[in-house]
């Protein structure tokens, strides 16, 4: 199967709901993605592949909690290196560095574990879907006071009328599906 082919397999797997979870909003839904063992190996297929075109060097994934984790590991695998959760505050053990974000609704605040990266290493930065970019620049935050090197931001799924991409500037963002 070409990369298109393979495309075309995602964008047929993901669901969309009109006015969830509330009216005007659509959801796209990965629930298939994940199911069909044909459209996940895909997803992993282009990240790898776009990865190893662009970085000859990449020493960890790091996945936001909790769809980068679905993800995150199966490319971390592919490429022998360890993968990073940046989880929401209060779920990893021991020592920890926390960034808190504006969300539309309120306030968040996502951690990382201190030992979790080395200063230098290269990392990816990886999550199902990006919107405003709130998350994914709160985890670049966090990588860069570890002093790691972003390499770039996945996302299977980027809402482009939201302009995430805005707030991520100075990374790369990679996104297999654009919707508006």
């Amino acid at each position: 199967m070409n990369d298109q082919e393979k495309l075309q397999l995602l964008r047929d797997a993901v669901r969309a709901f009109p006015d969830f979870p509330s009216p005007g909003i659509v959801f796209r839904d990965i629930s298939p993605v994940c199911k069909d063992p044909g459209a996940f190996r895909a997803a992993i297929d282009l990240f790898e592949s776009h990865l190893r075109a662009n970085y000859p060097k990449i020493d960890a994934i790091a996945g936001l909690d909790s769809r980068g984790f679905l993800f995150g590991p199966s490319l971390a695998q592919r490429f022998g290196v360890g993968f990073v959760m940046i989880r929401k505050k209060g779920k990893l053990p021991g020592p920890t560095e926390s960034v808190s974000y504006s969300l539309e609704y309120g306030k968040a605040e996502i951690e990382i574990q201190v030992d979790a990266v080395n200063p230098g290493q290269k990392v990816v930065v990886i999550d199902d879907l990006l919107a405003t970019g709130g998350t994914m620049s709160a985890a670049c935050e966090l990588l860069k006071g570890r002093k790691a090197e972003i390499l770039e931001c996945l996302v299977l799924i980027e809402l482009t009328s939201l302009r995430g991409t805005d707030r991520l500037t100075p990374y790369k963002v990679h996104s297999l599906l654009q919707y508006d």
